[in-house]
């Protein structure tokens, strides 16, 4: 290649063939501090992700400390931890790079773009990422970067769930000199996930990493970045308020979450603590709010169905049936129709079932009470009626068949009388 080295423009990489090892196939995605193509390691013949560092994050050129910090990182393995296969510099074009495993794939950056993420795979995708950081910090590296495009989504091959999380990028730092990254003003770190001592200055610790996992997740829920804006705006806003967990995602996310997201570092749960407390998080799907449920009420002429907020809907079993059917013949006044109808066997879910009945009767009594209210200001309206047109007798009540027929008789009379 002509262009000098350190001034290799991205597209121009791609066709190349870093330390005559890695070709570089197409350009995966690309950020502040490096590139990432997808490749093929010709040595071994698999493809690979090849992750090229801008100049300006040059830092591996230590050779010893290279191979160091490549065999510690290269030795992490977890199923949520993207592998590190390789780390060196490209001699033709002056340029550092990482080769990892090549995840196929979508990142969770490009998945919030579709909507949130249930709470299932969200508590999932927790528990995975949280144990793949107590690996990490128990080696003594800090991943610094945590964000949704740092999470790939590698497909699942269970019907229980879409997708797997892998963590990568995870020990940059440690292969990019700090002191080097300083003097070039470049901070490791995303503006929207940076903890509050990342902001201040301060070198972060393992806690760094559960602030911005608390952020990644609450996202990943919500559908909302909890610190939106320009990056100075989003960096600054955490050292004066807290994220907005609402409290709809349940009691024990929003308690997580909160501690997760604590602006003292020392507030802030471990990785493990993450991992169990995970585990155990409520995975159901909100309820919907305002709807009513229905009691299905069967066994008579005609199926009446009454909206009971509160209760589930319960079909009538077959002795409810039978007490539906006397009621109903008793209203009609149908003699034959008062047959007794034989009970059948009781089994022992019986009894759970008592009590739609109970409301079943009670709601027939408060319907009953409503008619003789009605009743008793109709006939108010006729005494008052018929005694300003000089006519001193009532106007006689219809006839009710049925014991609701006796209850209006007694009425009357105790009017009249």
């Amino acid at each position: 290649m002509t262009t000098p080295p350190g001034h290799v423009a991205d597209d121009a990489l791609i066709g190349a063939t870093l330390d005559s090892r890695y070709r570089l196939d197409g350009l995966i995605g690309r950020g502040g501090m490096a590139s990432v193509y997808r490749g093929e390691d010709l040595a071994l013949g698999r493809h690979v992700a090849v992750k090229v560092f801008a100049a300006a994050a040059e830092g591996l050129d230590d050779d010893e400390r290279r191979k160091s910090e490549t065999a510690l990182l290269a030795s992490l393995s977890h199923r949520a931890l993207v592998r590190l296969y390789d780390a060196s510099r490209d001699a033709v074009t002056g340029r550092e790079f990482l080769v990892m495993e090549l995840v196929d794939g979508r990142d969770l950056r490009e998945t919030l773009r579709l909507g949130p993420v249930g709470p299932a795979d969200a508590a999932r995708m927790l528990a995975d990422l949280a144990e793949a950081l107590h690996v990490i910090h128990d080696r003594g590296i800090v991943h610094r970067d945590i964000k949704p495009a740092n999470v790939l989504l590698e497909p699942a091959h269970l019907p229980t769930h879409a997708w797997n999380a892998k963590l990568a990028d995870f020990g940059i730092a440690r292969l990019i000199d700090d002191a080097r990254l300083t003097s070039t003003g470049l901070l490791v770190g995303t503006p929207g996930y940076l903890s509050p001592e990342q902001v201040t200055g301060v070198a972060p610790g393992p806690p760094a990493d559960i602030y911005a996992l608390g952020l990644l997740v609450l996202e990943a829920r919500t559908g909302e970045t909890a610190f939106p804006g320009p990056a100075v705006e989003a960096a600054s806003a955490r050292l004066v308020r807290d994220p907005d967990v609402p409290p709809s995602l349940g009691a024990d996310w929003v308690a997580l979450l909160r501690s997760m997201t604590a602006r003292e570092p020392t507030d802030r749960p471990s990785a493990m603590q993450v991992a169990v407390a995970a585990s155990s998080l409520d995975t159901r799907e909100p309820e919907p709010v305002g709807t009513a449920a229905t009691v299905a009420f069967e066994g008579s002429t005609d199926a009446a169905t009454v909206a009971m907020t509160g209760l589930p809907t319960v079909p009538l079993d077959a002795d409810d049936e039978a007490h539906v059917a006397r009621e109903t013949a008793a209203d009609s006044g149908d003699a034959a129709a008062t047959k007794v109808l034989p009970a059948p066997a009781r089994s022992s879910t019986v009894a759970s079932r008592r009590r739609p009945r109970r409301g079943m009767r009670a709601a027939v009594a408060a319907a009953i009470v409503v008619v003789i209210g009605a009743v008793v200001a109709v006939v108010v309206y006729a005494t008052s009626t018929t005694a300003g047109a000089g006519d001193p007798t009532p106007a006689p009540l219809p006839v009710v068949p049925g014991e609701l027929g006796v209850h209006l008789e007694e009425l009357d009379e105790a009017v009249t009388g």
